[in-house]
């Protein structure tokens, strides 16, 4: 009984002093202590815990309401949402607003509405670097070249060269009029173009001047892209090559069915790349059977730094498979696979759902130093050719791109006499068109 007594006296004196000392900043302070202090301290800790969701929602509520001045509610849902992905740390795990996510369609995609060409900036307006073969600008007699001065009624000089976009492009069927200035024109060329869906160019070849070399530019790897490289490999083909370059130098990557499709027109049913995915488990990609181009010639494949993601996929599996010769630079190493979610307002959430490596197992993964300078990683070319920085360098042209020339080097080493194409059947009806960079509308 005793010991009771002292527990609960002790007990007693353990609440008193927490009491006195929680009152004491009160006490000092010359005011009566607060009850509500006590009870607010009591009550908190039995408050049931807030979800992420909830929290999210009171701070949201909590700034459009009290900040100091009005704030777009998209605005900072947007900027939360960015954030949230910034945190991740992954470079190629992204929120995307609505008109950032319907660009990355139409880069997928590979069609839009418009005229067909490729513009890029020029204190007039834009300068047009290509025009599709047999779209709506090319029937209009527009040229590469010509600079761009307006739009329907808006003069373009000093104008942002995506608000021009926005305005040449338009509903399937419209008109827009284009006006541009021509070098050796004394006077504006006006033309009225009816826009249209227009496959974008993302495979085209060629037969390089003065050789028997065929050579395809891939830009990047859409849904057109299988297509349009059977059209070209078909186009250079008539012309019995020596060899044939394929050129992914600045080829940003893309859809990887796409890349697995190429790799299908040299090696079939094999291992493209094994997907290591969250939780550890493997998938694998292979390349279709059925579509081989019958390829009897050397194959060149030409990269740098800028060579990137579904580009290193499709160069690495045919260097592995020793299908082909990497000539110039490292590519870029990016080794990981994105999926794209499309949400409620057309935004979009593009995250990445596994790490890639080839057949072989390689890991392709980027690695950079303190200051974000390359250190390690993407494909080590067969043949490195690094350009002199002190001289211009003009892609796709064999007396200007050492790359290129040297490729061509290697190809007349390696290729027999009878060398010939055999390529597969083209199926639909892709666009072909000139090289260039920038805009298209």
């Amino acid at each position: 009984m005793k010991t009771v007594l002292r527990v609960a006296a002790f007990l007693a004196v353990l609440g008193g002093t927490f009491v006195v000392g929680f009152a004491w900043r009160d006490i000092v302070a010359g005011r009566s202590p607060s009850p509500m202090s006590l009870q607010g301290l009591v009550s908190s800790s039995r408050a049931p815990l807030e979800t992420p969701t909830e929290i999210f929602k009171a701070n949201y509520s909590l700034i459009l309401s009290n900040y100091r001045r009005q704030i777009a509610p998209d605005q900072l849902k947007y900027a939360a949402m960015e954030g949230m992905f910034g945190a991740l740390g992954d470079p190629h795990t992204n929120f995307l607003q609505p008109q950032d996510a319907a660009q990355l369609k139409l880069e997928t995609k590979g069609d839009f509405v418009g005229i067909g060409a490729r513009l890029g900036a020029d204190p007039l307006g834009a300068r047009i670097g290509s025009v599709f073969k047999n779209a709506p600008a090319d029937r209009a007699g527009l040229k590469p070249g010509d600079v761009i001065i307006g739009v329907d009624d808006k003069v373009t000089a000093g104008m942002d060269t995506d608000d021009i976009v926005s305005r040449i492009r338009g509903k399937e069927g419209t008109d827009v009029r284009i006006r541009v200035v021509r070098s050796g024109t004394p006077s504006p060329i006006e033309v009225e173009i009816k826009r249209a869906v227009v496959v974008v160019p993302t495979a085209e070849g060629r037969m390089l001047e003065g050789t028997r070399i065929g050579y395809v530019n891939v830009s990047q790897f859409a849904q057109p892209t299988p297509a349009q490289f059977d059209l070209a490999l078909k186009e250079v083909s008539a012309q019995r090559p020596q060899g044939l370059v394929i050129d992914l130098r600045n080829n940003p990557g893309g859809l990887l069915d796409a890349a697995a499709e190429l790799v299908g027109r040299f090696v079939e049913d094999k291992v493209v790349v094994r997907m290591r995915m969250r939780g550890g488990n493997e998938q694998f990609v292979t390349s279709p059977g059925g579509r081989s181009a019958k390829l009897n010639v050397p194959v060149m494949i030409l990269v740098n730094e800028a060579s990137a993601s579904a580009a290193e996929i499709f160069a690495g599996v045919m260097q592995e498979y020793k299908r082909a010769t990497l000539v110039g630079e490292h590519t870029y190493g990016k080794a990981s696979v994105q999926n794209v979610f499309t949400l409620l307002d057309l935004s979009s959430a593009k995250v990445t759902i596994a790490k890639y490596y080839l057949p072989s197992g390689k890991d392709l993964s980027r690695k950079v130093d303190e200051d974000g300078e390359y250190v390690s990683g993407g494909l080590k070319p067969d043949v490195t050719v690094t350009p002199d920085p002190l001289k211009p360098m003009v892609f796709g042209d064999p007396e200007k791109d050492p790359q290129l020339k040297k490729a061509i080097e290697l190809i007349r080493d390696r290729a027999r006499p009878t060398a010939f194409l055999d390529p597969a059947p083209a199926p639909g009806r892709p666009v072909a068109g000139g090289a260039g960079g920038g805009w298209t509308v």
